[in-house]
């Protein structure tokens, strides 16, 4: 499988500049034929969340209809990072999944809401596991502060998911905090990682990039740098059965001692 990671710099609180850019980008993306695109969090608003009554989107529907159609057009799978949803209960930072043909494959809205970024003051926290299936792949969705819980990360791939995409806005002071959690993630759960981080600023903040694949031994397919950029890389799912059998730690679990 071929995945392409879209490490946009993002338009702090322009959607309608974001959805342009993001369009661009898959497109130049999608030439080069991959499986799979992923998108960063919260990827048409940015970290404006005073503002998010006024610019989330509602029900996730434009977003929903744009990603259905280029996935559709190009014939790729797309996990479109996520984007704030407005819904009648309140505003979740929801990722959408896309499969060929156009129809959508999974929903997960961010559990875990970081209280430094103020995250809980403006958003819902969502309630249901990110798990979907592409191309016949079990796979789980996680945003961002997400990957710092590896209960949770466990709760997918206990259920079998081979591959967790992850979408981020992660900042550069805890760059090492990110890299670090991301290969844990991917040894302890003999899976591969795929993390799609933003690049840029915004008014509080310098992100990361620094998007990543990291297969289930731990070790780093590809990594991209600070700046926008589309990374590519493939995966062999092969490896993670293997792997899983080689050390068995999912026959191994006790988990009825572990609450």
């Amino acid at each position: 499988m071929k995945i392409s990671l879209i490490q946009l710099d993002i338009a702090f609180g322009k959607p309608e500049a974001n959805y342009v850019a993001a369009e661009h980008k898959i497109r130049q993306a999608a030439a080069t034929r991959p499986d799979c695109l992923i998108l960063p969090e919260l990827w048409t608003t940015g970290y404006d969340l005073t503002r998010l009554d006024e610019i989330s989107d509602p029900e996730g529907q434009i977003t929903k209809d744009f990603i259905s159609g280029l996935a559709r057009e190009y014939g790729i799978n797309i996990v479109a990072g996520s984007v704030a949803n407005k819904q009648a209960a309140g505003i979740t930072n929801s990722m959408f999944v896309f499969g060929r043909n156009g129809g959508l494959a999974g929903e997960y809205s961010k559990l875990h809401l970081f209280r430094l970024m103020d995250e809980h003051l403006y958003l819902q926290p969502g309630e249901d596991k990110g798990l979907f299936s592409l191309d016949g792949t079990l796979c789980a969705g996680l945003i961002c502060y997400d990957i710092r819980f590896p209960e949770w990360v466990r709760a997918h791939t206990a259920l079998g998911a081979e591959v967790l995409f992850i979408s981020a806005e992660w900042p550069l002071p805890r760059l090492s905090h990110w890299r670090a959690l991301l290969i844990s993630r991917a040894i302890e759960n003999q899976c591969y990682v795929v993390a799609c981080n933003r690049a840029g600023a915004d008014p509080a903040n310098i992100f990361a990039g620094h998007s990543m694949i990291i297969d289930p031994w731990g070790d780093i397919i590809c990594e991209a740098g600070e700046s926008e950029e589309i990374l590519s890389g493939v995966i062999d799912l092969q490896k993670v059965r293997e792997v899983r059998q080689q050390i068995p730690i999912f026959s191994d679990r006790r988990p009825e001692l572990y609450t």
